[in-house]
Formats: C-alpha cells, sequence, structure tokens
C-alpha cells in the first residue's frame, strides 16, 4: 500500500493510495487534485493519515514524545530465543531424528548443546527462554519411555544417516572406551568403583564404550559396570552393531589399551579385521630384540612378522621427542618425592615412571639410571598389531584416525557435559546417554556442514553466534492481532541466516 500521484491528461494530477499486493495496480482511495504546493501537502497528509487508519499502526515520531515508544514496547507479548531451533533444530531434522515425535526429546537433545545442565535446570531453561511449561517429573517420565521404546531408535536414525554420508558404505569402526564417574559413597549393580580414565578411583563409576566411524560419526554406544575391564567391552558392542545391520565386513581399529590374547583370537575367530594398538615394550624377548635393532629414521617404518599377524613398527622425531620430554618430566617429578622423603616401599608400584624406581635395602629409594636407559631406546617407536589386507602405510594411516573418537569423549565430556549425571537409576542414566549420543550427532552434522560450506567457524562458535537471536511477538493495537519476527542484529547472526537458510 503507498502513495501514487497520477497525471491526467487535463493536467491536472491526482494523488491516490494504491495496492499492488495481486501483481496489479488496484486504487483503494482517491483524494482529488492538486494545483498548489499547498494542495498538494494537503492532500499527502490526508492520504497518509487513510494509510495509518487502515493499517491499524501508529506512527512514532521520536522527535516529539516518548509515550509513542511506550505504546509500541508495551505492545511487546512474547520475546523468546529461537536461534537454537533454527541452527541446532534445522539439523535435528535433516539428521532424521523428527521421526521421534516426542517434543520432549527434541528440546532434550537441544538443550543438552545449548544449556547442559541438570534435568532441574533444564526444565527452568525451557521456562524462562522458551516458554515451555515442563515439570521435572514428566521429564523423569519421558526418561522412562526413552530408554524402553526409543533408544534403539536413536540409533537407527543416527545410523541410516551416517550411512548416507559414506554412500553406504562403512567400512571402518573405531573403538574406545571411557569412564563417567558419580559422586556418592554407596555402589550399586551398575556404578562400581574401578579403574577410572578421571582419576576418580574412589568414586563409583560406569564405563561408556563408543563405536564411531570415520571422521567421528557415532555409530552405537553401550554401557557396563564400572569395574568392567575394558577389554571385555569391545567385543558385545562391535557383534551386536554388526549383526544389527547386517554387515558383512568390518574393519576395527582400537588403542592398545583393548589389546589382549583374547580379543585378538575372538576376532580372529569372528572374521573381524582388525588394526590394534600394539604393546611392543610387552612382546617376546625375540621381536623385541627386532624391533630395537631396526634403526628406523623418522618417516620410516617396517614390518616384523608375527604368527599370522603383521606386527608395524613406525619411527617419528616428534614422537621421539615427546617420549623423552615426558619421561624427563615424571623424572624430577619422582626426584622431587625421593628427596622429600615421600616414596617407600609401601607406595611404590610398578605403574607409570615408578617403574624407574629402584629399591634397596629395607627403606631406601633411588632411581634406577640403567632403566632408564633402556627405556630411551623406545623412544620415537610405536607399533601396530594387524590382519587386515592393507599395506602398513594404510594401517598407519587408519590407525591414526582413531583421534576423532578421543575427540568424541572430550566434546561430551566437556561441550556437552555428559557428566555430571544426576540420575541413580540405570534407565535414567541410560536414557541421558542416548540423550548425549543423539546431541553430539547433531553436533558432528554441524561440524560437517560448516566444512562443506567453508565456514571458519567451530560448532561450539556457531551456538554461541545462535544462542542470542530473538523472535519478538507484538499485538497490534486496534485489532489484537500478533505478529512475530525473528530479530537478526548482528553481522554473524546475518551471516548464519544465509549459510543455513533460516527463513528470516
Amino acid at each position: 500500500m503507498f502513495i501514487r500521484k497520477l497525471k491526467s491528461p487535463n493536467g491536472k494530477t491526482y494523488i491516490q493510495v494504491v495496492d499492488k499486493s495481486g501483481g496489479k495496480y488496484r486504487v483503494l482511495q482517491s483524494f482529488g487534485a492538486y494545483q498548489t504546493d499547498a494542495e498538494k501537502q494537503q492532500l499527502l497528509s490526508k492520504a497518509q493519515d487513510w494509510i495509518s487508519h487502515q493499517s491499524k499502526t501508529m506512527e512514532l515520531d521520536f522527535s516529539d514524545s516518548a509515550s509513542y515508544l511506550d505504546v509500541f514496547f508495551d505492545s511487546i507479548t512474547n520475546m523468546k530465543r529461537v536461534g537454537y531451533d533454527l541452527l541446532l533444530g534445522k539439523i535435528f531434522d535433516q539428521i532424521g531424528f523428527n521421526a521421534i515425535k516426542d517434543p520432549f526429546f527434541k528440546e532434550l537433545v537441544l538443550a543438552r548443546l545449548a544449556f547442559p545442565k541438570s534435568k532441574l535446570k533444564t526444565t527452568e531453561f525451557l521456562y524462562r527462554y522458551k516458554q515451555i511449561e515442563w515439570n521435572e517429573d514428566q521429564l523423569y517420565r519421558y526418561l522412562d519411555k526413552l530408554h524402553y521404546s526409543q533408544k534403539e531408535l536413536v540409533q537407527q536414525i543416527s545410523y541410516t544417516h551416517t550411512l548416507e554420508l559414506f554412500k553406504n558404505n562403512i567400512g571402518i569402526a573405531f573403538y574406545d572406551v571411557t569412564t563417567l564417574y558419580f559422586e556418592i559413597d554407596q555402589e550399586d549393580e551398575l556404578r562400581k568403583t574401578g579403574f577410572s580414565k578421571e582419576g576418580k578411583h574412589q568414586n563409583p563409576q560406569i564405563v561408556l564404550g563408543l563405536l564411531v566411524s570415520k571422521n567421528g560419526y557415532p555409530l552405537a554406544y553401550e554401557i557396563f559396570e564400572g569395574n568392567k575391564f575394558e577389554g571385555h567391552t569391545m567385543l558385545p558392542i562391535i557383534e551386536a552393531f554388526k549383526h544389527k545391520y547386517n554387515l558383512k565386513q568390518l574393519v576395527i581399529i582400537a588403542d592398545s589399551g583393548l589389546l589382549s590374547s583374547a580379543n585378538i583370537d575372538e576376532l580372529i575367530a569372528k572374521k573381524y579385521e582388525f588394526i590394534l594398538g600394539a604393546r611392543i615394550k610387552n612382546e617376546s624377548k625375540s621381536i623385541r630384540e627386532k624391533i630395537l635393532s631396526l634403526r628406523l629414521n623418522h618417516g620410516e617404518s617396517t614390518i616384523i612378522k608375527k604368527d599370522q599377524l603383521k606386527l608395524v613398527i613406525s619411527y617419528s622425531n616428534d614422537r621421539a621427542k615427546k617420549d623423552a620430554y615426558n619421561r624427563e618430566k615424571g623424572l624430577k617429578r619422582l626426584e622431587k618425592q625421593i628427596k622429600k622423603g615421600r616414596l617407600t616401599k609401601a607406595n611404590v608400584n610398578n605403574r607409570g615412571y615408578n617403574k624407574f624406581l629402584k629399591l634397596e635395602g629395607e627403606i631406601a629409594v633411588s632411581l634406577d639410571q640403567d632403566k632408564v636407559v633402556q627405556d630411551s631406546q623406545w623412544d620415537g617407536l610405536k607399533g601396530y598389531i594387524s590382519n587386515a589386507d592393507l599395506t602398513k602405510n594404510q594401517i598407519i594411516e587408519n590407525y591414526q584416525h582413531l583421534w576423532q573418537i578421543e575427540k568424541a569423549f572430550r566434546i561430551s565430556k566437556s561441550d556437552l557435559k555428559i557428566r555430571p549425571i544426576y540420575h541413580r537409576l540405570q534407565r535414567r542414566i541410560e536414557a541421558h546417554i542416548s540423550i548425549t549420543f543423539a546431541a553430539y550427532k547433531v553436533y558432528k552434522e554441524l561440524e560437517r556442514q560448516l566444512m562443506e560450506k567453508n565456514v571458519k567457524l567451530s560448532p561450539s562458535k556457531a551456538i554461541e553466534i545462535a544462542e542470542n537471536i530473538v523472535e519478538i511477538s507484538i499485538k497490534l493495537p486496534q485489532t489484537g492481532n500478533i505478529k512475530s519476527k525473528v530479530l537478526l542484529l548482528t553481522d554473524e547472526q546475518k551471516m548464519l541466516n544465509r549459510i543455513f537458510d533460516f527463513g528470516c
């Protein structure tokens, strides 16, 4: 709707209000013709007043009075954060998680990415910033439902999406475990004390096993009792994953912590190909002597036959420097403890750098320099044990992707704050892990799309930018109708809109 000045054949100029919303000009109101400037201004004023009345809007004259602003601000009925929904919600749907119709699931997954807190804090967040009013009991009832009827679907959706990314060929899977401790005193059937990767050996914990594809996309997970030996967790997850999706061939890659004769025998018996980190210092004397006689230069590698397996040995100057630095750091710490008299027979074991200690007499503790020299011979050497039909370079290259699963655990613990876990019942602990698994999948897909679009932003930074995108709702004074608009106030927010097409 706008004002048009139309000159007629008789030489007069008419003032009209016209509309072109339908694609054609339509005269809504004519205000007559003018001949003088005074008549022109009078007709233009009438036309403007008419438009204001018809639109049921009010002109805000900032120069005259703040009263107009007061009316405008009083008309605001709601303001809520929508950036998470626009950015993460869209990716959530693209993955296919919207097949789970419960609104609880989507809100809990997005909240885990945007505001990773306890369930009580989550309900407060949803109410304060999104005007979603759920109480804690409702959320707990949903967690039970998620555990009993939806957690398998969550993994199925994630797997299907990842399969599409790899053009229906997931031939390599990476496996590792981490521990998640609880700030409680009493153990139960699931939460038990055990070896803690977080150094919380006195706290009951659970063991989380995670299987990912190349580039770190999550494939499957399982939780185990806190005292479960990590080497016994790998085969159950891999077997269940392989049979669930009817996979014919799968190369398993895992670090040396999962290396055991029993695991290797079972992997071979079940016809898996594998690449495992080798504990080369624990090999037989003859193999250790072969390794130390290699004299490899930086970047070189070789294969040593070990029964039906290949033991690949590589050497790196950078690794040698790191090994030497870590050993020197550990020795300095030991020497400091020895000087202060803090090390005795009672607290010496053979873990870590304590292997360099020598006990003399009843109480004397000193460094065994011969062991230090022997250990330095291994600096820069790394071993990989495999039965895969791959070259030594392919074995090393594939193993090096294992850092992606370490990154997955790091993101889960830092960005998504998978712990602390505030649940006691096993079903709700498992539901919490399921939500975090889905959140990590959304995080990885956001990361993939940012890289694909050549955007120099981390997923965390993109989420941070989206955090302050709000939608404002205004009640029109005359009609009472509610009008809403998403506000993109910064260049970064406008950039996200262009990249991900929020439709704003």
